[in-house]
């Protein structure tokens, strides 16, 4: 786990060049007009700002598929690249035309990073911290800003500041940026899975999670190539196998999931007749059942889960612990092709020298990520039938923890197809504890309940699960026993282009959340806070009073914007640290009616006469709480949601739509406020801004769902099962 956080620290390098650029261009536009004499051409001076945004545009566009084609390393290699030529091209910059060129570059570099960092860091984190994680791009971007504004104080108080040297020393970190995206930043294990390079996914999941256990987890990636659609939520009651009253029956069912511990231990999950779905006995479920048909039952859905949960987070469970992996015995063997792509070349002789060298090798560790039928794994499945724990080739139970307190299991089932005969494939099962008591039985069992039998006095556990056909299977099978699907190749479980996924219910459904949330950020207003901050910060008339100090109102503008940027940094902290703990939507909820309170506050301080000192610390102050409050969530977090939701094939293309409405509306913010200040005002632009937020407080409330300590793929299953509820509701 170690790893992935150092990694995670490494990729967000990137961002604070993306921090750095802007406080750059905000302090230094002012030089960059009284050289090149932009008084008199506004277009020029607004051009000069807004170019990088116009690039990051134009490169977010193509990005997505960039991604899914080269893999999400490449692009951040490359964001170095485009920053460092940038960098040299604006030191040197003889018109403003050369200048415009290199700020093109820089939107390159900036685009790529703003897309592909919460994307990378998402795919590489355990799900326990990955919001965690992925604030820390919130948090380098800030420090970034920080930085560069403290360097621009200190050359403003030169006697003559070079806005070409202030721009250019974002070539020195990009450098370091470049070094460690070449040489670090490993390639995610979900891009590698899916394209079938299976034992270098296995390698990076390794040194990520500082284990060689990574079975269940590469199992879990490759479950996550295809896109859920019919993906159903069940309860389950899992019992010792000892503890059934009926063995024989127990045996027989084809319903049951046999699961296997440490020590010995066997246990058997049986659904529950009639409860198809989660428990949604929760208050979060009647309070937005007063707002039916208005919110989304993904929320709903979502809620419940996490409701189920302690409070620290979804960082454990109280029954999978003791599991060392979880199997169903009932199942036929797979052929195992040679579907490794990248070890084609060494077909056989590489893998058999591995074998010889007793060299760890994950692929003989589970049938799911087998290249061939080994005696070891006929050796697991003797072991499954006596009820002893799978165990790898160290003997070791194999885990196959998917993160939160979620388990990944398959059941061989059968089915009557249109032609009569008998059509043989896997389910798979994401199971995950009810937070019930073990040793009490719950409240809607009965011994004489439907579907089960359960003994008086006896140890049971509740458990939720979403069940669905497993996107691995081999159409040829053998007559040998196993305990899991086998592939031929990851990359062809799921197959079509990622943008055909677009037409998805459940992508359909994220991608109206994700696009809706980033609209609504950028509209917030907080694009143009940050690149016009100075020019506001002297409108309010706080410059003019800190120049009394003996600096120029200039300078003064950009020492207090250089404090409230470091007083972000302690909000972003606390935000890192409550991420997977409140949760992505609980903070925005607590956050945004602060936004409102502090802009409201601003819009009323303008019209009343307090005195020339008062009136100028509401607005500096009301920006300042905005500020925090903004990093603290409403930043962070609609980069993280958009990072989750979408599947693997389609995450790409997905983040880039999403990306691309953020840096159109950005645009717009950034365009539309220098001409908004003279005609309305301050007070005008922040009350524009508070009715944006109260709009996105609904929005939030009604449509954004809670995903802390999930897997990805269990994410992007709940969408589709949410996005079917979603139109069953409006059918009725």
């Amino acid at each position: 786990m170690n790893g992935a956080v150092l990694v995670a620290i490494a990729a967000t390098v990137g961002n604070i060049l993306q921090g750095w650029d802007n406080a750059t261009i905000a302090g230094s536009v002012s030089y960059i007009k009284k050289e090149f004499k932009l008084e008199t051409q506004p277009t020029l001076e607004g051009l000069i700002v807004s170019m990088s945004l116009i690039s990051a545009t134009v490169v977010t566009a193509c990005s997505g598929a960039m991604a899914d084609w080269l893999g999400r390393r490449p692009l951040l290699v490359m964001s170095a690249f485009l920053y460092f030529v940038s960098g040299l091209v604006m030191l040197w910059s003889p018109n403003v035309y050369v200048l415009l060129l290199a700020r093109l570059l820089d939107g390159f570099g900036m685009g790529l990073v703003v897309t592909m960092v919460p994307v990378y860091i998402s795919e590489i984190a355990p799900p326990e911290i990955r919001g965690t994680l992925n604030t820390l791009p919130q948090f380098t971007g800030s420090a970034g800003m920080f930085l560069s504004y403290c360097m621009i104080f200190g050359m403003s108080l030169t006697d003559s500041p070079s806005w070409r040297l202030m721009l250019a020393v974002l070539s020195l970190p990009s450098l370091l940026y470049f070094v460690l995206a070449v040489f670090f930043l490993p390639e995610t294990p979900r891009w590698l899975v899916s394209k079938g390079q299976m034992l270098e996914a296995r390698k990076v999941l390794q040194r990520l999670r500082g284990t060689d256990d990574v079975a269940g987890e590469l199992a879990l990636l490759v479950e996550g190539l295809g896109v859920g659609c019919q993906t159903s939520l069940q309860k389950y009651i899992i019992c010792p196998a000892d503890e059934i009253i009926n063995d024989q029956d127990a045996a027989v069912d084809e319903d049951s999931v046999r699961l296997y511990g440490t020590e010995g231990l066997s246990w058997v999950a049986r659904p529950v007749t009639g409860h198809n779905s989660f428990g949604f006995s929760s208050h979060q479920q009647s309070f937005s059942s007063q707002m039916a048909p208005y919110v989304d039952p993904l929320v709903t859905l979502f809620s419940s889960v996490h409701e189920k949960l302690p409070d620290t987070g979804d960082n454990s469970s109280m029954l999978f612990p003791n599991f060392g992996s979880m199997f169903s015995v009932s199942g036929n063997q797979q052929k195992n092709e040679d579907w490794d792509e990248e070890s084609l070349r060494g077909e056989g002789e590489e893998y058999t020298s591995d074998v010889a060298n007793n060299e760890s090798d994950d692929n003989l560790h589970s049938p799911l990520i087998s290249r061939q039928t080994t005696s070891l794994e006929k050796e697991m499945v003797r072991h499954a039938s006596d009820g002893n724990p799978i165990v790898d080739a160290n003997g070791e139970p194999v885990n196959v923890g998917i993160g939160g307190g979620w388990q990944l299991a398959w059941k061989w089932t059968e089915k009557e197809g249109q032609d009569g005969t008998n059509e043989g494939y896997f389910k798979r099962i994401y199971m995950r504890q009810d937070s019930i008591a073990a040793s009490c039985r719950p409240s809607f069992i009965s011994t004489s309940a439907p579907g089960v039998d359960v003994p008086e006095g006896g140890e049971f556990i509740q458990a939720d699960a979403l069940v669905g056909r497993a996107a691995l299977y081999s159409k040829d099978i053998t007559d040998q026993p196993t305990v899991g699907p086998a592939v031929i190749n990851p990359s062809e479980a799921a197959s079509g282009p990622s943008w055909s996924y677009l037409f998805e219910p459940g992508v359909k459904h994220a991608l109206f959340v994700g696009v809706g949330i980033q609209m609504l950020q950028q509209f917030s207003g907080i694009s143009g806070v940050v690149y016009y901050t100075p020019q506001i910060l002297e409108h309010a008339g706080i410059c003019v009073l800190v120049s009394n100090i003996g600096i120029s109102a200039a300078s003064s503008c950009l020492l207090i914007t250089a404090i409230m940027t470091l007083l972000t940094l302690p909000c972003i902290a606390v935000a890192m640290r409550l991420m997977d703990v409140a949760g992505r939507r609980s903070l925005l909820l607590g956050t945004i009616p602060v936004l409102i309170v502090a802009l409201v506050i601003l819009v009323l301080g303008s019209f009343v006469d307090l005195g020339t000192v008062v009136n100028a610390i509401i607005p500096t102050v009301s920006v300042l709480v905005y500020f925090c409050c903004f990093f603290m969530a409403f930043g962070p977090v609609p980069n993280i949601l958009c990072a989750e939701i979408f599947p693997t094939r389609a995450r790409g293309l997905c983040i880039a739509i999403c990306s691309l409405t953020t840096w159109i509306c950005d645009i717009i913010i950034t365009y539309s406020l220098p001409v908004m200040l003279p005609s309305i005002g301050l007070s005008g632009i922040f009350g524009i801004y508070a009715v944006v937020c109260c709009i996105s407080w609904v929005f939030v409330f009604l449509n954004v769902p809670e995903t802390k300590g999930m897997p990805l793929e269990v994410i992007t299953e709940f969408f589709s099962v949410g996005a079917k509820q979603a139109t069953a509701a409006r059918d009725i």
